[in-house]
């Protein structure tokens, strides 16, 4: 019986060790998430509450002022989110396209040297073989 006590002690701190870890780590990402900041808070769904008919009422009220506001939250992080990403997008692309003009002036000035070495090195072969 001690074992069997024993041993699940150690099974149920595994699993509270585990747990922590995982809500840990979901924590972590959840904290990292992005926010439309400039929308304020999300709206929070009501309870809804139907044991009598003015408690029904009441709760479809909430309910459609809630599915209102939610709207309207969805709608500014929506429009604030592809701006954000346009944003990047093309501070992104300017990069890439800097990046890209540099790379193909490299190409371009060892293209042109090979074609001068090359020339160079036909006359040269040219007149040696006249020799």
């Amino acid at each position: 019986m001690r074992r069997w006590v024993a041993a699940s002690r150690r099974a149920v701190l595994s699993g509270l060790f585990f747990t922590g870890v995982v809500s840990t780590g979901v924590a972590g990402a959840a904290d990292t998430a992005w926010t439309a900041s400039k929308c304020g808070s999300e709206p929070q769904a009501p309870a809804v509450k139907a044991a009598t008919v003015a408690q029904y009422n009441e709760s479809v009220d909430r309910v459609t002022a809630y599915e209102k506001a939610a709207r309207v939250y969805n709608t500014c992080v929506a429009a604030q989110a592809n701006r954000e990403e346009t944003a990047i997008s093309q501070d992104a692309s300017a990069r890439i396209s800097h990046i890209h003009a540099g790379s193909a002036a490299v190409q371009s000035h060892i293209a042109a040297s090979f074609q001068v070495l090359s020339a160079n090195l036909a006359t040269a072969g040219h007149k040696l073989s006249h020799h």
